[in-house]
C-alpha cells in the first residue's frame, strides 16, 4: 500500500512502481509551485515462505522466518507428521500448496528430498510465480527429480530457479544451523546479494 494525495496524479502513477520494487525511495515530484523531494515508503503484508514437510529444520526455520519479516506456511499432507506442539509454532498448517497463493514474493522451501510427490511438488511450484525455490538436499539427492522434472517438459532455465544445495555455507550440522543457513541465504536473495564475508570485499 502507498498512500498519495488525491489531487497528486504523478504520486500515484508511480506509486505501482514503488509498490514493485518494495523498497523506500526518494523521487522528485515536479507541481506548479516547484519541485519537492518525496520520501515513498511502501507498505507490503509480509511475504510468504511455504516451508514444506514439517521437519526439525522446517521448525527452527519457521522461528527464523517469522523474525525476519516473513508469513511461515507449513506444507504437510502427512497427519502423523504433525506433532501436537507444531500448533503452537507462528506459522499457518496447510496440506498441500494448492491451498496457498503463491506470488513473486513468496519463497518456497522443501525440507525434506524424501517426501512422496516431490517431482508433483516442484512443478507445481515451478509454474507459479515463486521468486525463491530451494531443496534441502546434495546434488546426488536431488538429481533424480531434475530429471523427473526435464521428462515432465521443463527446461533448464525453468530448472535453474531451484536452488540446491540450500543456503549458505556456514558449516553447522544442527537443525536451527541449517536453518540459519537457508534463512541466511533467503535474505541474501531478498536483496540480490550471494552472500559472504564483509571484511573478504575489496
Amino acid at each position: 500500500m502507498v498512500v498519495v494525495a488525491d489531487n497528486d496524479e504523478e504520486a500515484a502513477r508511480i506509486a505501482p512502481e514503488i509498490l514493485a520494487a518494495g523498497e523506500p525511495q526518494v523521487r522528485t515530484l515536479t507541481h506548479e509551485l516547484g519541485s519537492v523531494e518525496v520520501l515513498f515508503e511502501p507498505v507490503l503484508p509480509p511475504a510468504l515462505l511455504a516451508i514444506v514437510s514439517a521437519t526439525d529444520v522446517a521448525r527452527e526455520l519457521c522461528l527464523l522466518a517469522k523474525r525476519l519479516g516473513y508469513s511461515p506456511a507449513l506444507v504437510e499432507p502427512r497427519a502423523e507428521r504433525i506433532r501436537p506442539t507444531d500448533r503452537g509454532l507462528p506459522w499457518t498448517i496447510v496440506t498441500g500448496l494448492g491451498e496457498l497463493a503463491l506470488d513473486a514474493r513468496s519463497a518456497v522451501v522443501f525440507t525434506d528430498h524424501d517426501a512422496p510427490g516431490l517431482v508433483e511438488q516442484l512443478a507445481a511450484v515451478l509454474r507459479s510465480p515463486a521468486g525463491f525455490v530451494g531443496v534441502m538436499g546434495s546434488r546426488r539427492h536431488v538429481a533424480p527429480f531434475l530429471e523427473g522434472l526435464r521428462a515432465a517438459g521443463f527446461g533448464e532455465d525453468e530448472l535453474e530457479r531451484i536452488r540446491s544445495p540450500l543456503g549458505l555455507d556456514l558449516g553447522g550440522q544442527r537443525p536451527v544451523e541449517i536453518a540459519l543457513s537457508i534463512a541466511a541465504g533467503l535474505v541474501a536473495a531478498r536483496h540480490g546479494r550471494e552472500g559472504g564475508w564483509l571484511h573478504a570485499r575489496r
